[in-house]
């Protein structure tokens, strides 16, 4: 199977399906590594330029179905699951950026770190500006360095979900229920960016697979 990815790049939805296993957990763990090396491999060696594209724009055409067949089920700490984790953070911006613009707004207001610089958005960062961001990220993994590319995800995932504790705070008297989601995505946020973060760690060391 790994030997047909050599050929030339044609992302559509069959180069993921492709990979696709019945239920076997070992059989499901080999496809997501193996399919999780081979693109990889393949958008740094390529020569055609739309081929990171194509991969950064998977989603956008073909839905995330097929990653989610692929590699929903990867742990935290491996090469699927953290490119499973950056295309998720790419679909939460692309699904509100407005929404993810004031959270990420707040985030760079309350917190004390340089995570908003890691990260790499302008400021202010309105809806337009997170959604490139999020493409550069996923871009960034695909020709430039890894470990900063997660690095950079990781910072986002912390400015935000510092964003949403802050607003969280806000909405408690007036809309508990708000504060509520905003609270449990917070924390759904720090967990993504502490996974993205060991991932970094791991890629720089040569021990992420």
């Amino acid at each position: 199977m790994a030997d047909d990815f050599h050929k030339p790049a044609f992302f559509g939805g069959g180069e993921f399906e492709a990979f696709a296993g019945g239920e076997d957990p070992a059989a499901v763990m080999r496809a997501a590594h193996e399919s999780a090396r081979v693109l990889l491999a393949r958008a740094r060696d390529a020569d055609d330029p739309h081929v990171v594209d194509r991969l950064v724009h998977y989603t956008d055409e073909h839905g995330i179905d097929a990653l989610a067949e692929l590699w929903a089920r990867s742990g935290p700490h491996t090469l699927p699951g953290a490119l499973w984790r950056i295309y998720l953070v790419r679909l939460m911006i692309r699904q509100d950026p407005g929404g993810i613009a004031l959270l990420f707004q707040r985030g760079t207001e309350v917190l004390s770190t340089i995570d908003a610089v890691v990260a790499g958005a302008p400021t202010p960062a309105g809806p337009q500006e997170v959604t490139e961001l999020a493409d550069r990220i996923l871009r960034g993994l695909f020709e430039g360095d890894f470990a900063i590319a997660l690095e950079r995800a990781a910072a986002f995932c912390r400015v935000e979900a510092a964003g949403a504790s802050s607003v969280a705070d806000d909405q408690d008297a007036a809309s508990p229920e708000r504060a509520s989601e905003l609270t449990t995505r917070a924390l759904r946020l720090t967990t993504t960016a502490d996974e993205l973060a060991a991932c970094a760690r791991m890629s720089r060391a040569g021990t992420l697979d």
